[in-house]
């Protein structure tokens, strides 16, 4: 059987929401995909040290982590994109102008830092392991590089600020934005590139909106049953709920494995 390349979402699809551990059929395809030939990877937007704690569990070794701005082949990085500084730049320019309170996440690690306490006085604090630095001297300009922006812009004032286009953002809460690498489908052509793979040979699997960049017509695009009405239209096949088997009836259903 011709090699297929395979790029799982994890939060949904591989992993169930209520445990937030991975469908135990979901791991033991992963396992008969590999010992088929198959290349076997994560596309998500965690980045590489959050991805990496739960990839490793599972005995996955390659990823498209960071919303596509990090790539791992076989544990080595290959690839680390940052935001557009000069945008950034901007970006934080135009929060301090508005008196909106930001955080900068500059390194691969649970690691903010911000200038005053303003993010969290507007925002409170994430509900994710964060560890905060305080320094009333920075300057972002003099950074190597910026992974993350949160800016404290609360659900339904996004309006009042056109320049948040500037570099895209996701709404994860009510009282910030998270901005952000996302081009996931970038990510996995550049991952293809490297391994002088074909996209036609390429199968993603999601069950989000925020899966919505991956679905590509020039390969295969799988949505879980559990997922949004759109992905769902824009899939290629639907298959059942991450919790009801989908990942394996997908895999059976196309023969990349035996039932």
């Amino acid at each position: 059987m011709k090699r297929k390349y395979f790029f799982f979402d994890i939060d949904g699809t591989l992993t169930d929401d209520a445990t937030h551990r991975i469908v135990p059929s979901a791991e033991e395809t992963l396992r008969r995909l590999r010992e088929a030939g198959h290349f076997t990877a994560v596309a998500t937007g965690r980045m590489h040290y959050k991805t990496k704690a739960f990839t490793d569990t599972i005995g996955i070794h390659n990823l498209v982590c960071a919303g596509g701005g990090c790539l791992v082949v076989e544990d080595e990085i290959i690839d680390q994109q940052y935001l557009d500084k000069e945008k950034a730049l901007e970006f934080l320019r135009h929060c301090d102008e508005e008196g909106i309170g930001w955080l900068i996440t500059p390194e691969d690690n649970d690691q903010v830092i911000m200038r005053d306490f303003r993010f969290l006085e507007q925002a409170g604090r994430r509900r994710e392991l964060t560890t905060y630095l305080v320094d009333r001297e920075l300057d972002p300009s003099a950074l190597s590089g910026i992974m993350k922006i949160y800016a404290a812009v609360p659900k339904g004032e996004e309006y009042k600020y056109p320049w948040l286009d500037l570099l895209g953002h996701l709404r994860l809460s009510d009282t910030y934005l998270v901005i952000q690498y996302d081009k996931k489908k970038e990510g996995i052509l550049r991952m293809m590139e490297y391994l002088q793979g074909d996209a036609a040979d390429v199968v993603v699997f999601g069950d989000a909106e925020n899966d919505l960049v991956m679905f590509d017509p020039r390969w295969t695009s799988i949505a879980m049953g559990n997922g949004v009405p759109a992905l769902k239209e824009k899939a290629d096949y639907v298959t059942a709920a991450n919790v009801d088997d989908g990942i394996l009836k997908a895999c059976e259903h196309f023969g990349w494995i035996s039932q």
